[in-house]
C-alpha cells in the first residue's frame, strides 16, 4: 500500500459476509477480472481478504467500489462470474473508459427522448420484471435497455435507433416471445427490408424468401436461444412465427401480432408508411434500426430518419434512442462507434 501514488484519493469497502470461495471468484483466476476494472476504469485496487481499497479518481473510485460489491452480492453465490458479466456491470457504471472523449452528438430528437425520461434515470435493472423464455430469463442490462423493455411493454408501437451491439434487436425478440407464450398475442413476424448491402441478391441461388433468408440469421439465431431449435421449426411451420422479407407485407392487416421490423434504416419513405399501416388490433409493433449503417442508393430516402421526424410528435409512439455507451459487445466496439462517428462529423464539415 505504501507504494501507491498518496496523492490519488482512497475508497475503502469491506464485503460482508467474509467468504473465502465467493471472494476469489469475485477477483477471477489471476485477479482478472479485478485488472479489467482496473484496466477499464483507470484506477488501482488492493485487497486483503474482504477489505478492498480503490484508488484513483475520487468519483470513479466510489463507482468502482458499487460495481465490486454489486457483483459480489449477485454475481459470486453460484461461483459464475465471467469477464463477460464484468464488462457489462461496468458497461452499466456509464463510467467512460479512460482518456476517451465521447464524439457522440445528439440529435434534437435524442435530446427530447432523454429529456422526457430523465425522471427515470435512476432506476435500475431491478425494478422491471425479466423477459420470461422458454429456456430461461432475460434481464435488461443498463438504463437504456430498461427503458426500451418497459417502451415495448406499455406502447404499440416502438422504435429503437441505435448502433450494433445495444440489443435493440435481441430484446424485441426476447419480448415477442414472452408475448407469445403468455398467449397475449397469436404470432410473431420478423420482417427486414431486402437490401443490398455491397452483396449481389441476385446472384444467390433460390426465390426471394430463400435469398433474403441468410440476412434474417440473426433473428433465428435469437429464437433457437430463447426457444429452441425444434419449437422455433414447428412454429415456423404452423405460421406461428413467420420470418419474411418486407415486401411480402404490402396489403396485410396484422390482427393479434408481434411484430418486429429490423435494419429499417434501410427502407424507404413509403416501405415505412407501408410498413406501419399494416398494424392491426391488439398487435405490438417495433422497429429498430442504426442510422449509421444505412445502404440504401441516397442517405436521405432512409425511412427510419424521415419517419423520426413525422412521428416525433405522437405521445403513444415510443423512441428510444441508444448510444455507444449502451453497447454490450466487446469494449472496444463502443469506442469504433464514437471514432466513425467523429469521423463521419469531420467529413461533413
Amino acid at each position: 500500500m505504501e507504494n501507491l501514488n498518496t496523492q490519488l484519493a482512497a475508497h475503502t469497502i469491506t464485503l460482508e459476509p467474509s467468504d473465502a470461495k465467493r471472494l476469489a471468484t469475485l477477483c477471477g483466476q489471476f485477479d482478472e477480472h479485478l485488472r479489467q476494472i482496473e484496466h477499464r476504469l483507470n484506477i488501482e485496487i488492493r485487497n486483503r481478504g474482504n477489505v478492498f481499497a480503490l484508488y484513483g479518481d475520487n468519483h470513479t473510485a466510489q463507482v468502482a467500489g458499487h460495481l465490486l460489491h454489486q457483483l459480489y452480492q449477485e454475481n459470486t453465490i453460484n461461483g459464475d462470474l465471467t469477464p463477460d458479466q464484468v464488462h457489462l456491470a461496468i458497461q452499466q457504471s456509464n463510467i467512460p473508459p479512460p482518456n476517451i472523449k465521447s464524439t457522440h452528438t445528439e440529435t434534437p430528437m435524442e435530446k427530447s427522448a432523454v429529456s422526457t425520461t430523465a425522471a427515470t434515470g435512476t432506476e435500475n435493472v431491478e425494478s422491471f420484471t425479466v423477459i420470461r423464455t422458454k429456456k430461461g430469463n432475460i434481464k435488461p442490462r443498463g438504463v437504456s435497455q430498461q427503458r426500451y423493455v418497459r417502451s415495448i411493454q406499455t406502447h404499440d408501437i416502438n422504435f429503437g435507433v441505435g448502433p450494433a451491439g445495444t440489443g435493440k434487436t435481441y430484446l424485441a425478440v426476447a419480448c415477442a416471445v414472452e408475448s407469445l407464450l403468455r398467449d397475449e398475442v397469436e404470432r410473431i413476424l420478423l420482417v427486414r427490408p431486402a437490401v443490398e448491402a455491397g452483396e449481389k441478391l441476385g446472384f444467390l441461388p433460390g426465390d426471394l424468401s430463400q435469398k433474403v433468408d441468410p440476412y434474417l440469421r440473426p433473428l433465428y439465431d435469437a429464437l433457437y436461444e430463447m426457444l429452441g431449435v425444434e419449437t422455433v421449426a414447428k412454429l415456423i411451420d404452423r405460421n406461428v412465427i413467420e420470418v419474411a422479407p418486407l415486401a411480402y407485407m404490402r396489403g396485410r392487416t396484422l390482427n393479434n401480432s408481434f411484430i418486429i421490423l429490423d435494419e429499417s434504416q434501410n427502407t424507404t419513405r413509403e416501405q415505412m408508411k407501408m410498413f406501419l399501416t399494416r398494424i392491426g388490433f391488439n398487435s405490438t409493433a417495433v422497429i429498430t434500426g442504426d442510422t449509421t449503417q444505412i445502404d440504401l442508393p441516397h442517405r436521405n430516402q432512409s425511412g427510419l430518419l424521415h419517419v423520426c421526424e413525422v412521428l416525433k410528435d405522437i405521445e403513444d409512439i415510443s423512441f428510444l434512442f441508444f448510444s455507444s455507451k449502451d453497447v454490450v459487445r466487446h469494449p472496444l466496439v463502443a469506442q469504433i462507434v464514437d471514432a466513425y462517428d467523429a469521423h463521419t462529423q469531420d467529413d461533413n464539415k
